[in-house]
């Protein structure tokens, strides 16, 4: 009967420490303002110049390409910042004082793949989380794993991983990996 009583015990031990493992996190940053990238639109308004305010696309090099100043760098940037170097850019011999206001008309897209029903990139809504990004990519598939994602943000010049659950928030240019459970 001691005998019985070790075995179970053996066995029990090794499940009991399996049940307190958790997966390894990553620390993946969601404070501070939003900064611009590309991809991003954004919508510049230049008070008592009806020609120089509409939407223009951040391109490949971090710059939006303003007319009569040329490419304006803004890449990293605040929009309130954004506004100030296009501001810079125009008194340099164009306009006197100008007045600049710079918005995010639209967002760049976010990634998604994994065990989801449509893989690929979508337009990024402001306040998205990783749940309601696997809706608009169609929902899980029958093997999909309900309960966490991975998630892959660039901050600064790295890539950072991160295992979440499916609350949280996503930004644009994230990448979400769905993964597959186990059982």
């Amino acid at each position: 009967m001691r005998w019985l009583q070790i075995a179970v015990l053996i066995l029990v031990l090794p499940l009991a420490a399996c049940a307190g493992m958790r997966p390894s996190t990553y620390l993946v940053d969601v404070k501070g303002p939003y900064l611009l990238d590309t991809g991003d639109a954004v919508r510049v308004t230049v008070y008592g110049d009806a020609d120089l305010t509409d939407t223009y696309r951040v391109d490949d090099s971090g710059a939006v390409a303003f007319p009569l100043v040329g490419p304006v760098v803004v890449r990293g940037q605040t929009t309130k910042v954004a506004a100030a170097r296009i501001a810079q850019a125009l008194s340099n011999g164009y306009m006197r004082n100008p007045n600049v206001a710079v918005e995010v008309a639209e967002y760049r897209p976010f990634f998604i793949q994994g065990a989801i029903s449509n893989a690929g990139q979508f337009p990024y809504v402001y306040g998205m989380t990783i749940r309601a990004a696997i809706s608009t990519a169609g929902g899980f598939t029958e093997t999909a794993d309900r309960n966490q994602a991975t998630i892959y943000r660039r901050q600064d010049t790295q890539m950072v991983k991160g295992s979440v659950d499916l609350d949280y928030p996503i930004y644009p240019g994230d990448t979400i990996v769905v993964g597959e459970r186990w059982f």
